[in-house]
């Protein structure tokens, strides 16, 4: 059995200790004492005790790391390690994008970015882990792009799905995360640009061509056609910043 250190680590309690001390104070009891995601911490008098603070403290601390998905809190059942997640990083970054508005659009040429610089990294990686499955079903996303670019309709929900489902096999759950967080700020984002109606087709063209390239196995092909997809957003981007 695991020996828990509750020894206080600033000292004896005193009046009102700053916030933020608190939380790192939480923070390092979690790593100190090696808790693991799903791992019960000890009850709000013990983390009073192991951490120097005040009842009102470690709750307004406990609120902090609950919403930064450190810790979660089960009502009735105590506050455990938080699972590893990113949806604190997912709301800020589609808050900045709503706050970018129509005005700014470096935003998403950030997104954009490190979407194209992840794919392209991942790539001899995507096409190890893609099996017949996996890439059917990707073909098959394309084909409803195409279908609906020869309506001329929007589809960036089918969009969303076919990238997340090209980094699903790796079963790495920050990069799933990621690729969801970069498509919500894209999603608030991109429908203020300007776009002639031919870009759809393009667009699941060069989804098409990413299928291909999976398909062929090549990971320098990958990276040549994911470049190719990112393409005339950038050119729509610059078209925006530039007035």
């Amino acid at each position: 059995m695991t020996t828990i250190d509750a020894s206080p680590l600033r000292g004896q309690e005193r009046p009102g200790p700053r916030r933020q001390e608190v939380v790192t104070g939480i923070k390092d009891y979690i790593l100190r004492n090696r808790l693991k995601p799903g791992d019960l911490l000890p009850t709000e008098t013990e983390l009073c005790e192991a951490v120097g603070a005040s009842r009102s403290s470690v709750r307004e601390a406990v609120k902090i790391l609950s919403a930064l998905d450190i810790v979660e809190v089960r009502h009735g059942h105590g506050t455990f390690v938080g699972r590893m997640s990113l949806n604190a990083l997912v709301e800020s970054l589609a808050f900045r994008g709503l706050l970018s508005g129509e005005e700014d659009h470096h935003v998403l040429g950030q997104v954009v970015d490190v979407r194209q610089t992840l794919e392209q990294g991942l790539a001899a990686e995507i096409i190890a882990v893609l099996d017949g499955d996996h890439r059917a079903q990707l073909s098959a996303l394309v084909d409803q792009m195409e279908d609906l670019a020869a309506q001329d309709k929007d589809f960036l929900e089918v969009d969303r799905a076919f990238h997340v489902k090209l980094m699903e096999p790796l079963g790495n759950d920050l990069i799933l995360q990621l690729t969801e967080a970069f498509w919500q700020v894209q999603a608030i984002v991109a429908p203020t640009l300007r776009t002639e109606p031919e870009h759809r087709v393009i667009t699941a063209q060069r989804h098409r061509a990413i299928v291909d390239a999976v398909t062929a196995g090549d990971p320098a092909v990958l990276r040549a056609a994911v470049a190719e997809h990112y393409a005339p957003i950038r050119e729509s981007i610059a078209r925006a910043v530039q007035g």
